[in-house]
């Protein structure tokens, strides 16, 4: 019985020590509103996060609902405690004119896996 004691308890914090071995991604803003601009004119922004966990942050995918917007982001492992970058633009050439939400969604290795940012404006059309 106290060997058993033992082999569960040592499993328990093994587990926990493995569980909290993870990256952690927390973003500075999870929004950024352009405000309005015109349609000739893409607009681009950049959210700065930081890997808050104990092991490298690996970011696998930045992608968003359609082709009007793009995401680069950071491709080398982010060492905990580090900071990392995801540049998101805008181009609604073509596109009808209005009010817009976008979202982008992140995927990596990290404890919070998948998470989305979020941009959004005015678009307005050129005058001609």
């Amino acid at each position: 019985m106290k060997r058993l004691t033992v082999f569960f308890t040592t499993l328990i914090v093994l587990t926990g020590l493995t569980a909290s071995a993870q990256a952690v991604i927390k973003f500075d803003k999870t929004a950024h509103n352009f405000g309005t601009f015109l349609e000739s004119k893409p607009v681009s922004c950049v959210f700065s996060f930081t890997n808050n966990g104990n092991q490298p942050l690996v970011i696998q995918q930045a992608f968003s609902s359609c082709g009007c917007t793009v995401a680069n982001y950071t491709k080398t492992p982010i060492e905990p405690g580090k900071k990392g970058q995801i540049n998101v633009t805008y181009n609604g050439k073509g596109k009808f004119p209005g009010y817009f939400k976008k979202p982008i969604t992140i995927r990596s290795n990290a404890s919070n896996s998948m998470t989305r940012i979020y941009i959004e404006g005015t678009m307005q059309k050129d005058e001609k």
